[in-house]
């Protein structure tokens, strides 16, 4: 009985599952800092965050090698994966959040795929815009992402005037099949850079050094704070979009918005890792089983999970082969695809009860 109420109460306090959550990030960070061909000792890492990160003073000299392994190489990833994990748990969360179902996320909407074609077309073509420079293939990407999602839903109304939520997720699956075909042909007509966009494709942190963390920062900032500012009509209109008419929720403008954030953090993330698909599907769902509905927490603690999540996929796989690297893409599917039937199992049971 005490065990149970133990229980119930670190699940229901509001503070807990933000320490719970933050607890799993550091060290899923740690674990991601410290494990690979050089094993660099914990203690090592944190002196290194005191002086390098922090430029803080200590007595304590350090190793030049676990220096460059640890600054260079293995922070930056790891932020990397940190960031784009957080970007695709938060982004699948408002998106199942608007439509009301736990099967929907970028990926399954087709805003994945879009992303794709997006930066594809910037590594086919060469592409750099005069204006945004080095921002040229998350705003592609991102672009083409938010083109994708407003064509869903086009099309979802074309067929069905109510958009129940089935047609939209039907609709993002046919354009996603529809964009993969397109990348195909792209990858078919490629010569030199054919290893460069499956590598690409196929997910991956690797060799992504300081200059795209400074890429996807400010998208995700300005993409993460749109959904949590849209927190509370989330909340609203999860019950419906007529009673959140009801309680002055300006649906329309708020939906525009949701779904504009959703597409940035979304092309963001796909233009600096390629295609990861679940995250947004797995993590806001079991976010939602242990902490509840209300999107005031679910955002945030969709963040720090998603962020979490994401590390540790990119650890399993450097190592799970070693000393080759898998791509992240093949673990999260792994992991993704039976997530994914067990939650749409368990609804149809629902349904038939």
């Amino acid at each position: 009985m005490l065990k149970r109420f133990t229980l119930m109460f670190l699940l229901n306090n509001k503070v807990v599952p933000y320490l719970i959550a933050i607890g799993l990030l550091i060290g899923a960070m740690l674990l991601g800092i410290s494990i690979g061909t050089v094993s660099v000792p914990i203690p090592t890492i944190l002196q290194l965050i005191w002086t390098e990160v922090l430029h803080l003073p200590s007595r304590t000299e350090t190793d030049p090698m676990f220096t460059t392994i640890v600054m260079d190489i293995r922070l930056p990833r790891v932020i990397l994966s940190a960031l784009v994990g957080a970007s695709l748990a938060v982004a699948g969360a408002a998106f199942q959040g608007l439509l009301r179902n736990p099967l929907a996320d970028p990926y399954v909407l087709g805003v994945s795929s879009g992303a794709s074609v997006g930066a594809v077309l910037v590594l086919f073509f060469n592409l750099s815009l005069p204006v945004v420079g080095m921002f040229t293939l998350p705003v592609m990407s991102i672009t083409a992402s938010i083109i994708t999602i407003f064509l869903v839903l086009f099309f979802a109304r074309q067929i069905e005037r109510s958009m129940r939520v089935e047609t939209i997720i039907l609709t993002g699956i046919v354009f996603s099949s529809f964009l993969g075909s397109l990348l195909s042909l792209m990858i078919a007509l490629t010569g030199e850079e054919l290893r460069q966009i499956i590598g690409w494709l196929l997910g991956s942190v690797s060799m992504r050094g300081w200059e795209y963390i400074a890429i996807i920062l400010p998208f995700f900032v300005i993409g993460t704070a749109i959904l949590l500012f849209s927190s509370k009509e989330l909340n609203a209109m999860s019950f419906g979009e007529e009673r959140a008419q009801h309680i002055g929720v300006n649906v329309a403008r708020r939906k525009l918005w949701i779904l504009l954030g959703g597409s940035i953090l979304t092309g963001g993330a796909v233009a600096v890792s390629g295609t990861i698909g679940f995250v947004g599907l797995v993590i806001p769902h079991l976010t939602r089983l242990l902490w509840g509905p209300d999107h005031r927490h679910l955002l945030p603690l969709s963040i720090l999970l998603g962020a979490a999540f994401l590390i540790v996929t990119d650890l399993i796989s450097r190592i799970i082969i070693s000393p080759t690297e898998l791509p992240i893409g093949v673990i999260t599917s792994l992991i993704g695809a039976p997530v994914f039937a067990i939650i749409l199992i368990r609804r149809r049971k629902e349904r038939r009860g």
